[in-house]
């Protein structure tokens, strides 16, 4: 049993329901490249999946578009039957295309059959945490559909007992609002790193309510990795050499990685927030759990503050 002592980062509740580790485990990057495909080395896939809860991490995040399904479809090859503690949280909302896009779907019709499909292929009778990925954080996937009508049909699974916990992702605060309306919102997983912080009011309105917090992309997908060519990142998202320099003299003096840095930042900027990085290795899964016992100081902090 996994308690508020060998949990990396601590415990969070998810709204009146479990408490999870702050830092957890993000999915995305089981499947091939984009995630899309299987993975080159399955079995490695699933170590690093039975690694993360023996490591302790109870928040895995996932969606049966990642592959599509080969990431669900790992979790449960690797983890099923599942440990009580372990809370799997899922998104849907989107569904893959031909052309490995990213295509919105939210009707009703559409959001029931991909609980359904999630259902299906982690081997749940219920899900633990849904949520709608809306785009309104301004990346990808805008849709026609109402989001009221949307989240009011996610709002009826879950009084069906298909799903015990509601969530938001890409969310503006207005949207956060207005589902409040029509269900309880455990979690809002929005774009946050280091180097972007998206709707600073997002956050503000998930501490205000406890609401978890959850950023997608925490390790900026990446573009901090030393030595990386960041010569085709978005504009705004790759550092500058101060950014880096900065980062790198936090990371020295607590003789740390970049990654470490990045997600102890994380934790230490809201008591709201839960962190999800990604891997496909164990060794990195290894380093970014160790993140939850680095401890910056208010220094750190403010310094890390700034570089946004």
């Amino acid at each position: 049993m996994t308690d508020e002592h060998t949990a990396p980062g601590g415990l969070l509740p998810l709204g009146d329901g479990p408490a999870v580790s702050r830092l957890g485990y993000g999915a995305m990057q089981l499947p091939g490249p984009g995630a899309w495909g299987p993975p080159e080395d399955p079995a490695a896939a699933r170590a690093v999946l039975r690694r993360a809860v023996e490591l302790g991490v109870t928040h895995i995040d996932t969606s049966d578009f990642y592959g599509p399904h080969v990431a669900n479809d790992l979790i449960r090859e690797a983890l099923h039957p599942y440990p009580e503690e372990l809370v799997i949280a899922t998104k849907v909302g989107v569904v893959r295309d031909e052309w490995r896009g990213w295509s919105p779907a939210a009707t009703p019709a559409e959001l029931r059959d991909q609980v359904e499909e999630n259902l299906s292929r982690l081997g749940r009778a219920h899900l633990d945490l849904v949520y709608l990925r809306v785009g309104g954080d301004g990346l990808l996937f805008p849709d026609d559909t109402p989001f009221a009508e949307s989240f009011a049909t996610l709002a009826e699974l879950q009084k069906r007992g298909l799903i015990r916990h509601l969530g938001l992702s890409g969310v503006t605060v207005a949207q956060l609002a207005e589902a409040r309306e029509l269900g309880a919102v455990a979690a809002v997983q929005n774009r946050f790193h280091l180097l972007d912080r998206g709707d600073p009011g997002v956050l503000a309105a998930c501490e205000e309510h406890r609401i978890a917090f959850v950023p997608y992309f925490p390790l900026a997908a990446g573009l901090l990795r030393p030595g990386l060519d960041t010569s085709q990142a978005p504009p705004g998202m790759a550092p500058t050499p101060e950014q880096e320099r900065t980062l790198d003299d936090v990371a020295g003096r607590h003789g740390a990685s970049r990654a470490q840095v990045m997600l102890a930042w994380l934790l230490a900027r809201s008591p709201v927030t839960l962190a999800i990085p990604g891997t496909s290795s164990v060794a990195h899964l290894e380093e970014n759990v160790a993140a939850a016992g680095l401890r910056l100081d208010e220094d750190d902090v403010a310094r890390l503050d700034g570089l946004a």
